[in-house]
């Protein structure tokens, strides 16, 4: 049975879990017990043999009684050293007591009989007793070296986790004993580009300050289930969670470390915002040795990473071992561009009093089957492909040209978003190809919004500003798109000539969960109207999502509270019911 929070006391989670897995040397009671009785009979049989007056018969010779008690003493203290040899402080807290009685009760002796025959024993329990202290103390020393060395061999230098060799210790220790366990790993977002701008040094505080939110988590037992977090290397994380009912349980885990992962870091002037991929997989139900645990929890994290959607938690599924699922993907999505299948829908976007603002284009698959793939199926591996520019493209082009028709129709003002991938807006020749759709399909400039993800600024910074900036010379907005959910450095953001800030659905979802929530997203649109950008709340699927937005002072609302995305057609309807 694993222990309660109530059993541990004040020792940390972590610390105790460390020190049952470092713990070398255990004391045996059995043995304590077995030297204890030895030793007693030994000093029992002394003092018989020393008040023997008689001889004792060994092979037809005569030997006086008297004559064993040296031999039977010596056995005591051999005991005795055996006990402070094998059985470490509680083994010489006892020799150290039997001893000074067996002194003192000599000394009684001496006094009394005023004879010095028992004078020999007590300097023998003298110098025993000074020899087991020396021998106490040298022990002492090579225990407490032994055990800083198995400190270093189970922790992280630099955050004080525990380590990955730590975690597979604590695994196997769990698998042997056959207890539930789910094994989570995390790999932080886009960590590269921090240590590539702000540096190293900068990179270690970050990971510091993470592992000791992370840290405080695991320890306070706040979660309600006992967690072992550990550095395994680099960005990489795990969190082994034990003493949960259900996988409702470990989702709320989950979240709670996220959350600590989200909230603002401020590392030598830069303000972060922190995310991560997370996957997990739980013994025994999904995989029954630590390999299979650690390489499924960590195709379910790849494959976060490689959706990159809002949601970062994944439980593994068989499905996720199938690469010919990706593979079907990518020739579908080969097959959709050549037959000229990719298309767009369109989700209407509204200022908080419910004016349309306009429409964010959102790219959609037709298989050779006319089966809709979902973007988060495709979008992935378009992007890991090289395809992602065509996908964005053909969106952007279609989307423009519907929407140019709309306006000369309805002389609306409404505006059209488009997503555009950093891949795509740094490739050469954007600039020319956004020129061409602004001419091709006659929509006003103005009237046209590219929605960029905060990453472009960092993964090269000079070059994307300057490409934005020609962007803004056309007269075309700019929108940051999934604000909050990477590394969001206040520096950046105050370089882009940016029009809009979207707050990522991740946010809105926890919202109302606290009142912590309520007051990020509050922050975050108070950073947008500080740095001159209007904002507006992605996700938005509930009326008290919608009041707290309200209250908060968010300009635009976008999400299902007010409308799916539909098709090119209801766009057009929907426009006129507002002309």
């Amino acid at each position: 049975m694993e222990k309660t929070r109530s059993e541990i006391g004040d020792k940390s989670i972590i610390e105790e879990t460390i020190a049952s897995i470092s713990e070398n040397e255990k004391i045996s009671i059995p043995g304590y017990v077995i030297f204890l009785v030895l030793y007693i009979a030994a000093t029992v049989v002394v003092e018989l043999c020393a008040g023997y007056r008689g001889n004792i018969v060994i092979s037809g010779r005569s030997i006086p009684a008297v004559a064993f008690t040296g031999v039977f003493s010596a056995l005591a203290n051999v005991f005795i050293i055996f006990m402070v040899v094998f059985c470490r402080k509680l083994g010489f807290y006892t020799a150290i007591t039997a001893l000074l009685v067996q002194i003192f009760l000599i000394i009684i002796s001496i006094v009394k009989t005023q004879e010095l025959i028992s004078l020999p024993g007590l300097f023998t329990d003298i110098f025993t007793m000074i020899a087991i202290i020396l021998l106490h103390k040298k022990n002492e020393r090579l225990r407490n070296y032994q055990q800083r060395i198995m400190d270093q061999a189970v922790t992280d230098m630099l955050t004080g986790l525990p380590n990955r060799f730590a975690c597979s210790e604590l695994i196997d220790n769990l698998i042997k004993r056959d207890e539930r366990f789910a094994v989570v790993l995390i790999d932080l977002n886009n960590f590269k580009s921090v240590n590539d701008t702000l540096g190293f040094d900068a990179g270690n505080k970050v990971l510091t300050e993470i592992a000791s939110r992370w840290k405080d988590i695991a320890d306070s037992g706040l979660s309600g289930t006992l967690d072992f977090i550990n550095r395994l290397a680099g960005d990489e994380f795990s969190l082994i969670i034990r003493n949960y009912s259900n996988s409702d349980d470990i989702l709320h885990t989950i979240n709670q470390y996220e959350e600590a992962l989200g909230r603002l870091l401020t590392v030598d002037g830069c303000d972060l915002y922190v995310s991560a991929s997370i996957g997990y997989a739980e013994y025994p139900d999904d995989a029954k040795n630590f390999d299979r645990l650690f390489s499924y929890s960590d195709a379910a994290m790849s494959e976060m990473k490689r959706l990159g959607s809002g949601n970062h938690i994944l439980h593994f599924t068989p499905d996720l071992l199938k690469p010919e699922r990706t593979l079907e993907i990518e020739r579908k999505l080969r097959t959709a561009l050549d037959n000229d299948n990719i298309f767009f829908c369109l989700q209407p976007q509204y200022d908080i009093n419910h004016k349309l603002r306009g429409f964010e284009a959102l790219a959609r698959l037709k298989d050779e089957k006319s089966q809709i793939l979902r973007p988060d199926e495709f979008i992935p591996v378009a992007e890991r492909v090289g395809m992602i520019d065509k996908v964005d493209g053909a969106v952007l082009k279609k989307a423009a040209i519907f929407f140019g028709e709309l306006i000369r129709k309805t002389s609306s003002d409404i505006i059209l978003s488009v997503n555009v991938s950093v891949k795509h807006l740094m490739k050469n020749g954007f600039l020319d190809e956004l020129r061409d759709v602004l001419d091709v399909s006659g929509i006003p400039a103005d009237q046209l919004e590219l929605e960029i993800t905060e990453s472009v600024m960092i993964d090269s910074a000079e070059k994307a500003l300057h490409c934005i900036e020609e962007i803004k010379e056309m007269g075309v907005k700019i929108a940051i798109d999934d604000f909050g959910i990477g590394y969001s450095s206040l520096s950046y953001l105050n370089r882009l000539p940016a029009d809009l800030l979207k707050i990522d659905k991740s946010f809105i979802d926890k919202m109302n969960t606290s009142d912590s929530s309520k007051q990020y997203v509050a922050a975050i649109i108070s950073i947008g109207h500080i740095m001159g950008f209007e904002v507006i709340s992605e996700g938005v699927e509930e009326n008290e999502q919608l009041d707290s937005l309200n209250d908060i002072g968010c300009d635009f609302i976008q999400g299902f509270v007010w409308g799916h995305p539909i098709e090119a057609n209801e766009a057009e309807s929907l426009v006129l019911s507002y002309c």
